[in-house]
């Protein structure tokens, strides 16, 4: 399975004195991630898209409203929900191989068995004959391969990534993009994309959730139903950038455009 349902999910953080007022990062958000699907979140910084994943992970709570997850609510972090960071959190002591099985003795899974979905994962992400590098010997690029091998390992239901291409050069995100297109068809996950990029969110999504400045609420819920792969010069692309990027640059007024597919 992997059904994500976010449900009237309001955040509010509280001053850091009695002077400072709370600050509301989210809005009664709703909205539903179907089995097997790729949901980029995007909007302006500060608009609660990092928040609402950390909230989905179980690094965070909601003040109000509930996710659940194959309809049971997400509480503290789960091998059902694993996440690919911005700056590729791995162990720098650990080979790759190391760094891929690591979730896998957690889950008390060793030995041969271990060595071997290591080994599948590493394969995966194009990382064959680097299994005993450690990170400092690898390009960004590579540890990012790393950590998605690292994340896909343990089978999860839902794959949550806080921009993980964000910190590399634009050759190397075009690259891994494509990557994670072949690797989304060949895992078929359940997979939730936070992202400022317009365009990497066309290229990878089956829906895009766009978000209003803080605090942060569903603007407009959009279907990409062009193929895979899709080149950034076609009509269609094209279309569905400058329709988001109005969207976003015109957030203000949010009866301009309906919420679509609420949870």
């Amino acid at each position: 399975m992997g059904v994500l349902k976010v449900h009237e999910v309001v955040k509010i953080y509280p001053g850091h004195s009695l002077s400072d007022a709370p600050v509301k990062a989210l809005a009664n958000v709703s909205f539903t991630v179907e089995e097997n699907e790729f949901c980029s979140i995007l909007g302006h910084s500060g608009c609660g898209k990092t928040t609402l994943l950390n909230i989905m992970a179980g690094f965070d709570d909601a003040t109000l409203g509930r996710i659940t997850l194959d309809d049971k609510p997400v509480g503290k972090p789960g091998w059902e929900r694993a996440m690919i960071f911005q700056d590729y959190a791995l162990f720098p002591w650990l080979t790759v191989s190391g760094n891929v099985s690591f979730g896998l003795e957690r889950k008390n899974i060793g030995g041969e068995e271990s060595r071997r979905i290591a080994q599948e994962k590493i394969e995966l992400v194009g990382l064959k004959g680097f299994e005993n590098r450690y990170p400092h010997q690898l390009s960004g690029g590579m540890r990012q391969r790393v950590a998605i091998a690292r994340a896909l390992a343990v089978d999860p239901s839902v794959l949550l990534m806080d921009e993980p291409f964000a910190a590399l050069d634009a050759q190397n995100r075009s690259m891994l993009q494509d990557e994670m297109v072949r690797i989304f068809i060949e895992q078929r996950k359940t997979m939730v994309l936070v992202t400022h990029s317009i365009e990497e969110a066309i290229k990878l999504s089956d829906r895009i959730v766009v978000m209003t400045r803080r605090p942060g609420r569903v603007k407009a819920i959009i279907e990409v139903k062009m193929p895979r792969p899709r080149p950034e010069e076609d009509p269609e692309f094209v279309r569905l950038k400058t329709r988001i990027r109005d969207l976003i640059h015109d957030e203000f007024d949010l009866t301009e455009v309906p919420i679509q597919n609420p949870a």
